[in-house]
């Protein structure tokens, strides 16, 4: 299911309530997302390091946590 669906709201286990967000607040939410995806593969492409494996959690945290500004 695509995270900016209004069905996100149904059938879901861990979070009992949510709101039906914005036009607005779905094209923030999927140009982070997709920010953040831009960033993993450029980071993907640099190789494999501790670091890097560092810079891609971080990175998909740093996501996580402006996609969960948004749609608290």
């Amino acid at each position: 299911m695509n995270s900016t669906d209004d069905n996100r709201t149904t059938n879901n286990v861990m979070r009992h309530e949510y709101r039906v967000l914005s036009d607005a607040e779905k094209a923030s939410m999927k140009a982070i997302k997709d920010k953040g995806a831009e960033l993993l593969d450029l980071i993907e492409g640099q190789g494999a390091s501790r670091e890097l494996s560092i810079a891609r959690t971080k990175t998909e945290e740093a996501v996580m946590w402006a996609v969960k500004h948004i749609t608290k």
